[in-house]
């Protein structure tokens, strides 16, 4: 290893965050910031780490990615039989955090998880290319599998079994979720590690905004 982890180091200096500077709302917040992280070419701009908890209390945490902001929700797409799936039906809860490091600048998501419905499930699935509708049937995602020859195999059955058609039907173990949000914390890098934190906890139909010491 080159050098020693503990000697790596950046100083943050680009913006700062003040109470007095954000919205009222954290969606709208929220979409600001996403919007300045797509304009600043972001690499995946929409990837965030989905955290859960299992039925044994044990974390469990990996990237997925953002695919919409609806009714103050946000909502990601995946197989309901994964892991993360099991993970949501045993505790419906989340945490995402979304790092823009371009823009020195993270968003830590807390909230109640529910699905979407399976029309707006459907609905996405089959505007998506060919080829993900296809992997989506092909992967019993999360399950232990003696190499990647079962799913060579698996999908040229799949692509068997729809041969002809450009549009395939929803896998019934597959659709979307959607993170309600009970806190939302924004953090701007800062020098000496002195970072500004603003922090909206919901109290019923209302936001309240904090700061945090960093």
């Amino acid at each position: 290893m080159a050098g020693n982890i503990e000697d790596i180091r950046k100083e943050y200096t680009r913006h700062s965050l003040d109470v007095m500077d954000v919205d009222k709302d954290p969606i709208k917040q929220f979409n600001t910031w996403f919007d300045e992280a797509n304009t600043s070419e972001v690499l995946e701009v929409n990837a965030m780490t989905l955290a859960t908890v299992s039925d044994k209390g044990l974390p469990s945490a990996r990237i997925v990615l953002l695919k919409g902001i609806e009714d103050d929700g946000f909502v990601f797409y995946t197989n309901y039989q994964s892991d993360k799936g099991k993970d949501l039906a045993a505790n419906p809860v989340a945490a995402l955090t979304f790092f823009w490091p371009e823009l020195e600048r993270q968003v830590c998501i807390r909230g109640q998880v529910e699905k979407v419905s399976e029309e707006k499930s459907t609905e996405y699935f089959q505007s998506r290319p060919r080829g993900s509708q296809i992997g989506a049937w092909t992967s019993p995602q999360s399950s232990i599998i003696q190499d990647r020859d079962v799913l060579e195999k698996r999908e040229e059955q799949v692509h068997e079994k729809y041969k002809g058609q450009e549009v395939l039907p929803r896998p019934k173990q597959w659709g979307g979720y959607s993170v309600k949000p009970f806190s939302i914390e924004f953090w701007q890098g800062r020098p000496s590690r002195l970072h500004d934190r603003i922090v909206y906890t919901k109290n019923g139909n209302q936001w309240k905004i904090n700061r945090l010491a960093p």
